[in-house]
């Protein structure tokens, strides 16, 4: 019988020389996706706990992995209830004997008796009254806190394994309708998927560079051994988003390179005649301003320059002389602002001065008629309106401009990519961006390296510091006394009501309580006006006109007058429920008083600095402690951190979760060596912004 013959195959994969057609995915690792997944797919987020994560900006799993803490707890000794003395932090463990309740208005104060055999102490909780039906007699706790002259004020307390006690435990960004405890333990149910997707960074490179892996970089930025393993993993992360930033603005200057604008010619009668009618004289830092923008002008490369100055510097003077260079041009300028009421506060501003100069100026907003926007539109195309003045809706495809020179992007910030760029539709005017929350020049380089940068740090010459008091609410009448004093001195006034929901009709209802109130009891027999976002365009120009013309003695509003108005005799504002804004706001609402010669006050009313979160308590004391815009975005980046002080989900390319700017120079250096090492990296961009949340943002980029 003839034997039977075999075929020998070389062996394939791991064992063998040839590669398979695609390896298997392991077991253990989960899938990329699970990182898109929503917070509420992890165990012990229901509904209510979602939205609460949602208001941090926390919608998916990739997000609470991306949740850098904002400090860690410091080591601390462990002892004995005997040995408590001064005010020195410590962790005690012992035994509940007895706990008991109580209310002092809005503050509830739980009290738990504990007994470690050396003595006994009573452990205080503010505002969480759910644990009394916990903290039963017999139970073991371990407490870290701080004595006081009634026991033991508690920080964080575990009544099983040390976690929130432990030395080096995370402290996150959170809120007071979220407790420490319960974020910490959400954030550790999706640190096991940190190894979804891999590691988008080359092998190469990140031997080259001596960095750890993206999953253990995230294990030991949530759960270090120690401040500098937690460093270590933040800088590696910090390194991703650098890298992945370096690379999109080579792209996106690249992209620029390519176009080309029309070189303006030199300033003429008309800027002249603008300087001759200002009520004032131009400072030196608005003049060396304009002199950049001239220069810009009069080349053929689209000028691209972020003017950024504080609140009451004096930027829109300056953003008005870059729209007349292209009004005296021939051509057209235009505006363009985030919200209807800034929009229509910069008409209110330039539209008197146009109207001596002869330009005629315009506004396009959502908010118009058909028929009257339809007008504006036509107006616009056919060159009649030199000057247009507008929010999104100067970007909608059916607004066509005749010959646009010259455009400014005002908070340029609140803008996407995609909204900055949508303004030129296709040509290549010049460009002026402009911000009145200032960042440091060493984060504007980097975040907007592809710009050139001025500033007007300086306020005129004849405005006085505005002095910021932080009063409790229950001294809030002694504000309102305050007030009332500058009322009857021929003053005016704001009072502002907190953003308590993202909906408008709460933020009108809060306003219009407010001011009922007010008209009732602290300030009857005075002219209040109210404010809010659903009163239509008509009414809320209506109501700013008898605001500055002095017809209205206190305006009640919302944060509708963050920005843009302007009324010199207004000299005291009271912020209500001031802990609920964020420090940049607080500044630019603040802004609003001191636009005179007049010395001018801003009262920032709050609950108790016991019932506050700590970086509530920060906030309020850097506004008491400053009134520098530069200096508080420095405190802004120590207390919220460069992504959100840059309003990063909205500008693109900043979202700076894991950077600090100012200790990471080298590692940007680093990034900016590697990208240009990369060359050709489309790949190695897209795997990373994948990873970070950004990839829609560099492909419009």
């Amino acid at each position: 019988m003839p034997r039977a013959t075999t075929t020998t195959r070389s062996p394939v994969g791991f064992a063998g020389l040839d590669p398979p057609s695609a390896w298997p995915r392991p077991r253990a690792l989960p899938p990329a996706a699970v990182t898109e997944r929503d917070v509420d797919t992890l165990p012990g987020v229901g509904p209510a706990v979602r939205k609460r994560l949602s208001r941090l900006g926390l919608r998916t799993v990739g997000d609470l992995l991306a949740h850098r803490p904002r400090r860690y707890e410091h080591p601390v000794d462990e002892r004995s209830i005997v040995e408590l003395h001064g005010d020195a932090e410590a962790v005690i463990e012992g035994t509940v004997e007895r706990s008991r309740s109580r209310r002092r208005g809005r503050l509830h104060i739980l009290t738990a008796r504990v007994s470690d055999g050396s003595g006994e102490v009573d452990a205080t909780w503010f505002n969480q009254p759910w644990l009394e039906r916990q903290l039963v007699p017999g139970v073991r706790v371990r407490l870290r806190g701080k004595p006081n002259r009634y026991g033991f004020q508690v920080e964080s307390y575990d009544l099983g394994e040390a976690t929130e006690t432990a030395d080096f435990a995370p402290v996150y960004p959170s809120s007071e309708q979220l407790e420490q405890k319960r974020l910490r333990s959400i954030v550790a149910s999706a640190l096991p998927y940190a190894r979804a997707g891999g590691d988008p960074l080359p092998a190469l490179l990140r031997q080259a560079e001596r960095l750890p892996l993206r999953a253990d970089a995230l294990t030991a930025l949530h759960h270090p051994r120690s401040l500098e393993e937690a460093e270590m993993g933040r800088r590696r992360l910090a390194f991703d988003e650098l890298l992945t930033l370096q690379l999109a603005l080579a792209r996106r200057a690249a992209e620029r390179e390519q176009l080309v604008a029309a070189a303006l010619p030199a300033p003429g009668t008309l800027v002249a005649r603008y300087r001759q009618v200002l009520p004032f004289t131009l400072t030196g830092a608005q003049e060396a301003a304009i002199a950049e923008i001239d220069a810009d002008l009069g080349r053929t490369r689209p000028m691209q320059r972020l003017l950024q100055g504080d609140v009451g510097s004096g930027k829109t003077v300056v953003a008005l002389y870059a729209l007349l260079r292209a009004v005296e041009a021939g051509r057209q300028g235009a505006m363009m602002a985030p919200t209807e009421v800034l929009a229509e506060q910069h008409l209110l501003t330039i539209e008197g001065l146009c109207a001596e100069l002869g330009v005629r100026v315009a506004l396009l907003t959502s908010a118009l008629g058909a028929r009257e926007h339809a007008n504006v539109r036509r107006l616009i195309a056919s060159g009649d309106v030199q000057v247009a003045v507008g929010t999104h809706a100067l970007i909608q495809r059916e607004v066509a401009f005749h010959d646009l020179a010259v455009a400014v992007v005002d908070e340029q910030q609140r803008f996407g990519v995609e909204q900055r760029s949508a303004l030129a539709g296709g040509r290549a005017p010049h460009v002026l961006h402009m911000t009145a929350t200032p960042i440091p020049r060493t984060l504007a380089l980097t975040v907007y390296g592809d710009l050139a940068v001025s500033e007007i740090a300086a306020p005129p010459a004849n405005r006085r510091p505005i002095v910021t008091a932080w009063v409790t609410d229950d001294r809030s009448s002694e504000a309102y006394e305050r007030l009332t004093r500058h009322l009857a001195a021929g003053r005016q006034a704001y009072v502002v009501c907190p953003l308590i929901e993202a909906s408008e009709t709460t933020l009108a209802r809060a306003a219009e309580d407010e001011a009922e109130r007010l008209r009732r009891s602290e300030l009857k027999g005075f002219r209040v006006g109210c404010m809010h976002g659903r009163l239509n365009p008509g009414d809320r120009r209506a109501l700013m006109a008898q605001f500055k013309a002095g017809e209205i003695d206190v305006l009640v509003a919302t944060t509708v007058v963050e920005v843009g108005v302007d009324v010199p005799n207004a000299t005291i504002m009271i912020v209500q429920e001031a802990d609920r804004f964020g420090l940049a706001q607080l500044h630019q609402l603040r802004g609003r008083v001191g636009r005179g010669a007049e010395q001018s006050y801003c009262l920032l009313v709050s609950r108790r600095k016991e019932e506050l979160t700590d970086a509530a308590r920060e906030r309020l004391e850097a506004m008491v402690e400053s009134a520098d815009g530069f200096e508080l975005a420095e405190r802004d980046l120590e207390i919220r951190g460069e992504g959100q002080l840059l309003g990063a989900r909205q500008s693109g390319l900043s979202d700076l979760r894991f950077t600090k700017l100012r200790q990471d120079m080298d590692l940007l250096e680093r990034a900016r060596e590697a990208a240009r090492r990369l060359g050709d990296a489309e790949l190695l961009a897209d795997a990373v912004g994948v990873l970070l949340g950004e990839a829609d943002h560099l492909g419009d980029s």
